[in-house]
């Protein structure tokens, strides 16, 4: 008997579900695709991320992000006119900003939630070759391990009284870079090590806990990604 367990225990959405999000927010958000035409899909595109964290409980983050958001964008507002270089560097910089920051929330938030499993036994139901979902699912585990290293040789700086903000500030950063680098290198020969050990390229088919299944959250989000190429396509058609 195989025992699975309810995935709406671990993620609201399903992995396929995910991926065609953070694959819509990239052509209209980042893309800017319609311009004008996707107005109003585009402000749902970029709060929907915020939206997704406040539903895991990410409360600090959510509110870090769109307080984030907000401020740039009304900061770029006001940088409209008689710039100076100055001026028009940052309005740029603030530019950047509001068009990748809500994709970027999005990535997070699906690395964040999304089992390495759940995203093997998604890729297999689209019947995605292991050439592509090995990889990917090696790079979901090395952002959070590097961050979890980099934090560890923070620490260790602080203990040895090196701070980033000391006279020294190159000796700071060489100190804490260097390591990092090392250590990236460790880190993903361990992770893809650890991939073949767990028989990811066997080549064959592979059991999961997780229930995956598309749910009613599922379906709202698909019809809305759906309706964005849909008025997007008639934009193109009759504008």
């Amino acid at each position: 008997m195989e025992y699975r367990l309810d995935r709406n225990v671990h993620s609201l959405l399903d992995p396929r579900t995910k991926l065609l999000l953070l694959f819509t927010s990239s052509v209209f958000v980042v893309g800017n695709a319609g311009e004008r035409w996707m107005v109003v899909f585009y402000w749902i595109l970029v709060y929907l991320p915020v939206l997704l964290l406040l539903v895991e409980k990410e409360w600090v983050t959510a509110a870090v992000a769109g307080a984030i958001y907000v401020g740039c964008y009304f900061a770029q507002r006001a940088l409209q006119h008689d710039l100076t270089a100055v001026e028009s560097a940052l309005a740029l910089l603030l530019y950047v900003i509001t068009k990748i920051l809500p994709t970027v929330i999005l990535a997070r938030y699906i690395v964040r939630t999304t089992k390495v499993s759940e995203f093997l036994t998604a890729m297999r139901r689209m019947h995605v070759t292991d050439k592509l979902t090995i990889p990917i699912s090696v790079i979901f585990r090395f952002f959070p391990t590097v961050a979890e290293e980099s934090r560890s040789i923070n620490d260790a700086m602080r203990m040895r009284g090196i701070e980033m903000g000391a006279k020294k500030a190159t000796e700071a950063v060489e100190y804490r870079l260097v390591p990092l680098i090392a250590s990236c290198s460790i880190i993903g020969e361990e992770l893809s090590a650890a991939a073949m050990t767990r028989g990811l390229d066997v080549g064959k088919k592979r059991s999961c806990i997780w229930n995956i299944r598309f749910g009613w959250f599922d379906r709202i989000i698909m019809a809305l990604c759906a309706a964005c190429f849909i008025w997007w396509g008639i934009g193109r058609f009759y504008v």
